[in-house]
């Protein structure tokens, strides 16, 4: 006699659009860790701006239809498949990378993409880790390779990203200027790790940067909206400065010329573009977890705090839905594990990272290359 499937409730893409492309399934098969795979009973699922450009249909990735999205999940593990030693059912657990999509009441994931959430954080607190203090990560130590008492402009500080790289560059001993566009976003930068922070939709606030900084100028910027920013970043560097491109959202126009004096860099950021120049996993599994060790060191001793995160409009569209969605029949309960569906959006939970002892009073790093 066949075994039943046993069935989950998933949000399901059947088409690339806007948030009302979001359907709510209740007969969806709840999938089968294979080797080196876990299962992830899910508490808590993150929304981040890539779940909506994907979603779109504009983003440079397309996965097939019908998909479901979603890659920041964190919860219990269900049921290992074969060969995974480091997990056990009941492990409390967060990833940056399911398999079968997080907007689910069980995900798929590698168990190398998954990891160990400390016991004083809950699931909302773990399901904001993984992307945005991930690429957090690698743009500092990565593709900045930051040195404590560097000068860091984060331009673009109030959101997801922005803010986990106030916290850490803060930790490791840099010191942290920010920029925001609205009063509470400023207030929420400064709270997080940064020295000084400046409002960007004023028409002079790089000229207030200049005074502030001096004629040594910044020595990395991480740029979150790269096709506005770009060219008025360059002439703010100090001489070898960096500009991380961590967002962009159009063209610009920049004259080659203002690398050129200073010997100024513009590296771009993408998380998972390891993946191309490594073999069997190995070098990705190394680069993540050290990451996951800083984060996990500053998170045994962690402030929590939550913040809103109102920056990406299509994002907070996204998480009502899939928060009306999985509320339609039993609203949230440990039977109901979507309905924790929070994320990244509006509510997000921070980890406000404290500094460990190093050499320069920041945290112990190696720069990964």
């Amino acid at each position: 006699m066949a075994t039943r499937q046993k069935l989950m409730r998933a949000i399901r893409v059947f088409e690339f659009g806007g948030p009302e492309v979001l359907k709510l399934q209740s007969d969806v098969v709840v999938p089968v860790p294979k080797e080196h795979q876990v299962l992830i009973k899910v508490h808590a699922c993150g929304i981040n701006p890539v779940e909506t450009y994907i979603r779109t249909g504009t983003y440079i990735r397309k996965p097939l239809l019908p998909y479901t999205p979603g890659t920041d999940v964190a919860g219990v593990i269900e049921s290992i498949g074969n060969n995974v030693s480091a997990f056990k059912k009941g492990d409390r657990v967060f990833t940056n990378n399911t398999i079968s999509g997080g907007y689910a009441e069980y995900a798929l994931a590698e168990d190398h993409t998954v990891y160990a959430l400390p016991d004083q954080l809950d699931f909302k607190q773990g399901a904001a880790i993984g992307i945005p203090y991930f690429t957090a990560c690698r743009a500092l130590f990565h593709s900045a390779r930051v040195k404590a008492g560097e000068k860091i402009l984060v331009h673009g500080a109030s959101g997801g990203v922005g803010l986990a790289t106030c916290q850490i560059a803060r930790a490791y001993g840099l010191q942290v200027l920010g920029t925001a566009g609205s009063e509470e976003g400023r207030k929420i930068v400064l709270q997080n790790g940064a020295h000084e922070v400046f409002d960007h939709k004023e028409a002079d606030y790089i000229n207030k940067i200049q005074k502030s900084v001096g004629e040594k100028g910044i020595d990395v910027i991480i740029e979150m909206l790269s096709n506005v920013n770009l060219n008025n970043d360059l002439k703010l560097l100090s001489y070898g400065g960096r500009v991380i491109v961590v967002g962009c959202r159009g063209s610009i126009e920049i004259n080659p010329r203002d690398t050129m004096a200073k010997e100024t860099s513009i590296i771009g950021v993408a998380l998972f573009s390891s993946t191309k120049v490594i073999k069997e996993g190995i070098l990705m599994l190394e680069e993540f977890k050290q990451f996951a060790s800083v984060l996990q060191a500053g998170m045994e001793i962690a402030e929590v705090i939550e913040v809103e995160d109102k920056t990406c409009a299509s994002r907070v569209s996204e998480s009502k839905i899939v928060r009306k969605a999985t509320h339609m029949s039993h609203g949230p309960s440990e039977e109901c594990t979507l309905g924790y569906a929070y994320g990244a959006q509006p509510v997000r939970a921070y980890l406000k990272l404290l500094a460990q002892p190093g050499e320069k009073g920041g945290m112990q790093v190696q720069a990964v290359h």
